[in-house]
């Protein structure tokens, strides 16, 4: 009878999930993809949480509204290398335009004006990613990664959170923070607190 061997230490988990090509499906893939990474012992409010939750949001935004087909999905998958201590954010589309990295770009890209209401999804995921890019599928389309150093397991954090990265692009001029109205959260519902509210301590 062999002698048994020793089972190997599981160091790498995926998640796959595809969603519908509409906002309700992009605001789905960030919550599913935050909670699949807090069953990953990456909590709820971690530098490692928001900084992924933040690429996953931003690239599903990007399927949604430029790599959208009609009656064509989007796929998000999640890939956590315990060992590496580096999560990798691939979202897939079937639309044949491909998003140009800002490096490669042959001109620089204008800036978005103060109020528009896009155009800095890619500045983010370059800002709070390690790396990005634009990688070849089976079948139609294209899928955008995004890699994000989380730390290994027992090791340091990240260098930079994702709110210092943030404030560096602002810093730099290279994004304009828009104000944020209750007109912005139409699906949410709205409270007003009394200023003399008491504070939960």
């Amino acid at each position: 009878m062999p002698a048994p061997r020793a089972q190997e230490a599981v160091t790498v988990s995926v998640f796959v999930q595809r969603f519908s090509a509409t906002r309700r499906g992009a605001r789905l893939a960030r919550r599913l993809a935050t909670h699949r990474l807090d069953r990953w012992h990456l909590p709820y409010g971690s530098r490692a949480s928001d900084t992924v939750t933040l690429v996953v949001a931003e690239l599903a935004a990007n399927a949604v509204l430029h790599g959208r087909v009609p009656g064509r999905d989007f796929e998000l998958r999640l890939t956590y290398d315990r060992s590496a201590g580096l999560v990798r954010v691939e979202v897939s589309d079937t639309h044949p335009a491909r998003p140009q990295p800002p490096e490669a770009a042959p001109e620089p890209a204008p800036e978005p004006a103060a109020d528009a209401e896009g155009g800095r999804g890619l500045l983010l995921v370059a800002a709070v990613a390690d790396r990005w890019g634009v990688a070849e599928r089976t079948g139609p389309g294209k899928t955008v990664w995004a890699e994000c150093a989380v730390g290994a397991p027992d090791g340091p954090p990240p260098v930079r959170s994702q709110a210092e990265r943030y404030a560096h692009l602002v810093a730099q001029g290279k994004i304009v923070p828009k104000p944020f109205t209750a007109a912005d959260r139409h699906d949410m519902p709205h409270y007003e607190v009394p200023e003399d509210a008491p504070v939960p301590g």
